[in-house]
């Protein structure tokens, strides 16, 4: 770990113990950093110790931004909140998309976090301490949301087309009404390509940049999934971000698009569908009208 003091950590043995010897020698660190050094320090493999807590991170902030909605799915006021309201799920539905989740989370999703910390190591990660500013961390992850949309947009349009949509992306429109915890409800290629985007973005801009922490990457994950989790949601309320950051996607976007199927292709934000005339359902069928109907007649005079 970098900026550490050259005090030797050898004698303690539990995590506690080392946190405690650490902190006697590294009081320009906050808390957080401390905690995160000794975490290292304790596991003396690093491999397993990114490991261990990506995945950890992974599952406890995808599940535990799902509970809420399964919860909220099962009161009847905040049925006039759901989108398509005659489409409630079922705890069994809940359970098989669980159950499938679960499956890709353990056989395709943990190898490649297995794998990330060499390959974000030889890239040029940084995983030490002190952390990198806040206004950097939040300026990455701006970035990231960027070029994530643009990656999603356009690999998720394809995936539209005919042959690929049968083999591939099928799985994912199961619900046509979906809900929270069918945002990683898809197949195993689906996972990988459309997970590049998150994944390997970050990793195409250390190796540009020569700049990025794992903590940042970590933040930009969650924030990330909360996105993908809540468009699934099949929620719209008036306090819904989209009412007050326009260009912001949300959940009354992507439920438009699993009900419909085609159409509303970007992951967070408008602006790809906007320009390229992809957006979907009855406002949007009815401006593409107007504008056919203006063009007819300006060409009949």
């Amino acid at each position: 770990m970098s900026f550490l003091s050259n005090a030797t950590l050898a004698a303690p043995e539990t995590y506690l113990g080392i946190y405690n010897e650490l902190s006697k020698y590294n009081v320009h660190l906050n808390v957080f950093e401390r905690l995160w050094a000794s975490w290292y320090q304790y596991m003396q493999n690093d491999v397993l110790a990114t490991g261990i807590m990506s995945f950890v991170m992974h599952e406890i902030v995808y599940f535990g931004r799902s509970i809420p909605w399964i919860i909220i799915d099962r009161i009847p006021y905040f049925n006039k909140y759901k989108i398509q309201n005659q489409k409630i799920p079922t705890a069994a539905e809940q359970w098989q998309c669980t159950k499938l989740v679960l499956l890709s989370h353990f056989t395709v999703e943990l190898p490649q976090i297995w794998l990330f910390h060499p390959m974000a190591k030889y890239c040029g990660m940084d995983t030490g301490v002190p952390f990198p500013s806040w206004q950097t961390m939040a300026f990455h992850i701006a970035v990231f949301f960027v070029l994530e949309d643009a990656w999603h947009y356009w690999i998720h349009r394809a995936m539209h087309w005919g042959p690929l949509y049968r083999s591939v992306h099928k799985i994912h429109h199961q619900y046509s009404a979906p809900f929270g915890l069918a945002a990683e409800y898809a197949s195993p290629i689906e996972v990988m390509v459309l997970g590049f985007g998150t994944a390997g973005v970050p990793i195409v801009w250390v190796l540009i940049t020569g700049q990025l922490h794992v903590l940042t990457m970590y933040l930009w994950i969650v924030f990330r999934l909360f996105q993908a989790i809540d468009a699934h949601s099949g929620y719209e309320f008036p306090w819904s971000l989209h009412h007050f950051l326009p260009f912001w996607a949300g959940a009354d976007h992507h439920d438009t698009h699993h009900e419909r199927f085609i159409g509303n292709y970007a992951s967070s934000f408008r602006w790809w569908d906007y320009v390229m005339d992809t957006e979907s359902g009855p406002e949007a069928a009815k401006k593409r009208r107007e504008r056919k109907l203006a063009k007819e007649g300006k060409k009949v005079e």
